[in-house]
């Protein structure tokens, strides 16, 4: 599968951007998707996940509130909407897809749970 993700950019503190994903696998609607940073010198963290139908989503402690994430499974999409963005948000971020299909891997916050990863988009948040 090949993951492509896009929209992000420079913004002031306080703006916001949303980026998209697009996947070019058919079985796109059968699994989890997620969004994840990183920053220089830090590692890959968790920001945001999203079951397979949409049903269920969730965030890291630090974005829950400012960041939405959805996906659109007609389109093969997955959006991460990013508000009151702050310097802290600066990073490339990227999309990936669960290993496992239907499963839960968007409760459990982990890069070990999603096997293929978009190329990532910049943010870059100016203060």
């Amino acid at each position: 599968v090949q993951l492509q993700a896009s929209g992000g950019g420079l913004v002031q503190h306080g703006g916001s951007l949303r980026l998209s994903c697009v996947a070019s696998d058919r079985t796109f609607n059968m699994y989890s998707m997620g969004w994840f940073r990183q920053a220089p010198g830090k590692e890959r963290e968790f920001v945001a996940a999203i079951s397979w139908n949409g049903g269920g989503t969730s965030y890291s402690d630090s974005v829950k509130g400012r960041f939405t994430i959805s996906r659109d499974n007609a389109k093969n999409t997955v959006d991460l909407q990013m508000n009151n963005l702050t310097a802290e948000d600066t990073a490339i971020y990227y999309c990936a897809k669960d290993r496992t299909a239907f499963d839960v891997g968007w409760l459990l916050k982990s890069t070990s749970v999603f096997g293929s990863w978009g190329q990532g988009t910049q943010v870059t948040v100016s203060s």
